[in-house]
């Protein structure tokens, strides 16, 4: 094995290759920064131009352009609150305050640093762990990922930080979202309202455009008639370079915790990369000394959603290399390059075609540094995106989540949902509710109707739904994790509680 990795690093470093996977690194920030521009469709775009090149500079240029477009979702995250891809959501909830602090650098160069080293974590992982994990990622079924969905939902506990009533409220409006369409199980139509474009349900993009871009433009930019589109203006820095690396890895424990979930979500089929970057979000929050920091511009929530995220992307190929089975959509597309170019996934990869196989592999390690370089000294030139006048930003920002609303589908009918979820997030932002459980019921509810469905024919047909449901080994670590992160809010409470000095405590201090 180390033999074929390093023959793979030796392909990687050549001069061809090497210009391959820098040119993927580049399209792939390019694609993952402008909305509606996701990585599945950048790999998708960029796969007939393989054809011509040999399988293994083929294969690392699509490796970089998916390392690279896990990393350029976070660019308009922080920037203007507009996640570029369904993975950055939780990048959203301080990076862009970070943004609006004058602080834009802190949150790209975050974004970079903690991309680059969830990709290398979980490259590690794959490289060396793949055929076990791919076992395991066999015996998730559908109460398993019913209970990943329910243990996603847990979250908006600490997502709603004010009000947990208004927080469940939202996640029970995202449920609702989420069932418009045709069910997954039976094919009834729902909540169509006669339009037959309704029918494949609401795209999370047109969602996150219109939850988190377009409220800010609506509130802070024009309703407030500022000069900027953020409060503050961006003035990098090199110092910042080194003040973010140092902030980062004194805080080892977060950026590995985040890269486990990230890996770990990653080799389960289907789960994607946001609801891994909530998951780790969720769990940085949890256990760090200060959680009232997130939510109001810390690196370190910008570092566990994108350490996450990034890490999910070769988790994914975790499966679909060993098995065949794509973890997420991007995975899916790099399984029918492989396909194209007469490579089946399985023993096969690692024994016959190895060398080509671990080039792959080793373009997803190095395009991880390349992450960091083109992030870290690009965080320059982004940073100052944020400075230019908002009567030219405002309109080149709307400009955009319209043309991003209706590239994903060709469907005019996207671009009035996106203006419609605009008005209610403004709206819902006056009235002190967070979008994000909105969103996170609309991703999150699919997999726990499908789950939920399909696990009730199957407990059926078994026997026993309860048993079936329940009685699994994945499934009671997942209910087990429910009740703690559903319990741990109170736990907080009353710990804080505690922790709290009493009147008669205080008065005796001051009198001391």
């Amino acid at each position: 094995m180390f033999d074929a990795a390093f023959s793979g690093l030796i392909h990687v470093f050549q001069v061809s290759n090497f210009f391959s996977l820098f040119v993927g690194v580049f399209m792939g920030i390019v694609f993952g920064a402008l909305p509606g521009l996701t990585a599945t469709m950048g790999l998708a775009l960029l796969v007939p131009f393989t054809f011509t090149m040999s399988p293994a500079s083929g294969l690392i240029m699509l490796a970089g352009i998916y390392v690279g477009a896990m990393y350029g979702d976070a660019i308009p995250a922080i920037l203007i609150n507009t996640p570029g891809t369904p993975a950055a959501i939780a990048t959203t909830f301080d990076g862009f305050p970070l943004a609006q602090k004058g602080m834009a650098q802190h949150g790209l160069v975050a974004a970079a640093v903690s991309s680059s080293f969830g990709s290398l974590t979980a490259n590690l992982v794959l490289a060396t762990a793949a055929p076990p994990l791919a076992e395991a990622s066999l015996k998730f079924g559908p109460p398993e990922y019913f209970w990943l969905g329910v243990f996603g939902l847990t979250i908006i506990a600490t997502l709603s930080s004010g009000s947990i009533i208004k927080g469940l409220l939202a996640g029970t409006v995202g449920l609702l979202l989420s069932s418009i369409g045709m069910a997954p199980i039976g094919g009834d139509v729902r909540l169509t309202f006669g339009y037959p474009e309704l029918q494949a349900g609401i795209d999370l993009i047109v969602a996150l455009i219109g939850f988190f871009c377009l409220p800010e433009i609506l509130g802070g930019v024009i309703g407030q008639r500022r000069a900027k589109y953020t409060e503050k203006s961006a003035t990098p820095r090199l110092s910042v370079l080194w003040e973010v690396l140092a902030g980062l890895f004194r805080r080892p424990g977060l950026m590995l915790r985040s890269s486990v979930i990230g890996t770990i979500i990653g080799f389960a089929p289907g789960a994607g990369g946001n609801i891994a970057s909530m998951v780790s979000y969720n769990e940085a929050c949890r256990w760090d000394k200060h959680p009232e920091e997130f939510g109001k511009g810390t690196i370190k929530g910008v570092a566990a959603s994108e350490a996450a995220n990034s890490a999910m992307a070769p988790g994914s190929l975790i499966p679909l290399l060993t098995l065949g089975i794509p973890g997420s959509p991007p995975a899916a597309v790099i399984l029918g390059a492989l396909m194209l170019h007469g490579m089946r996934p399985g023993v096969e990869l690692f024994t016959i075609h190895a060398d080509i196989t671990y080039a792959f592999i080793m373009g997803l390690l190095v395009a991880a540094f390349l992450v960091t370089l083109i992030g870290a000294f690009g965080s320059f030139v982004f940073a100052r995106i944020i400075n230019i006048p908002s009567r030219y930003l405002a309109p080149a920002i709307i400009f955009m989540t319209v043309l991003g609303s209706y590239a994903i589908r060709n469907n005019v009918l996207d671009i009035w949902i996106m203006f419609i979820f605009g008005l209610v997030g403004y709206i819902s932002a006056k009235l002190k509710f967070h979008p994000a459980p909105i969103v996170l019921g609309l991703i999150l509810g699919p997999f726990v109707e499908e789950g939920l469905v399909q696990s009730m024919l199957a407990g059926k047909a078994a026997g026993s739904v309860f048993m079936y449901m329940v009685f699994r080994p994945i499934s009671l670590v997942l209910i087990a994790l429910c009740l703690m992160s559903a319990l741990w809010p109170l736990y907080a409470d009353w710990r804080a509680k505690r922790r709290k000095p009493n009147a008669c405590e205080k008065e005796k201090d001051h009198a001391a």
